[in-house]
């Protein structure tokens, strides 16, 4: 019982830091620390940096997480808050749409990780599973998923010519066998605060029927490390 009651303390911390609408602030603070994440990430002058980078040029859209955090003993969890940014045929990128990633986990374990995450999305058939209303990863089978460095639920698969391709950069220790699956869930009250109107995820990547000003340094450290050449 105190387990049970440990885990839904924890994954009640871990989800708020991804729900709710919050106020522009809060909104406008998320896109920053991705704005910072992306160039954390990507400006490292190592492989697995070079390689995110060469993903990212090529990709359709992308899903930037600029701190998820994984924790527990026996019973754990994993929550954060994201942001989903497109790009159109002409090598644009969208202002962001709002997202939250969370998991529960039963299984040995034990650890502290806080992570940067990005998932790469690489075709317009992964996109569009991405936009549903929840997406689990490594859940759907016809989408095939690769890892660049660490790895996060369901990023297991080394295919070739991937759908999504993840990337992440951890700090601290997490070990033992979990339950994999990480869910990602759209935030549609956090969009609406952010642009001031309703906007569903797939008006602001898709259509780009919306803008943010405020959004532009995120859409050009984009551009600087996934240009199209």
């Amino acid at each position: 019982m105190r387990r049970a009651i440990l885990l839904l303390a924890l994954l009640g911390g871990l989800s708020g830091c991804a729900g709710g609408p919050g106020s522009p602030s809060e909104q406008q603070a998320l896109v920053d620390r991705a704005t910072l994440a992306v160039q954390d990430m990507l400006g490292d002058d190592t492989a697995p940096a070079r390689d995110a980078a060469a993903r990212l040029r090529s990709a359709r859209a992308v899903i930037i997480c600029p701190r998820v955090f994984r924790a527990g003993f026996i019973l754990g969890g994993e929550g954060g808050a994201c942001v989903l940014v497109g790009r159109d045929g002409a090598g644009s990128w969208s202002s962001p749409a709002f997202y939250g990633i969370g998991t529960g986990s039963f299984g040995l374990q034990a650890g502290l990780q806080d992570s940067q995450v990005m998932i790469m999305i690489m075709n317009d058939r992964a996109l569009n599973a991405v936009l549903a209303s929840q997406f689990t990863l490594g859940a759907d089978a016809s989408l095939s998923i690769a890892t660049i460095g660490g790895g996060i639920g369901g990023a297991t698969t080394a295919a070739v010519g991937p759908d999504i391709v993840t990337y992440t950069k951890s700090r601290g220790l997490f070990a033992g066998v979990t339950l994999e699956g990480s869910i990602l869930s759209s935030r549609e009250e956090q969009n609406q605060v952010y642009y001031g109107r309703p906007a569903s995820a797939r008006q602001i990547v898709v259509d780009m029927a919306v803008h943010n000003p405020a959004a532009d340094p995120l859409r050009a450290v984009l551009m600087r490390y996934g240009s199209r050449r």
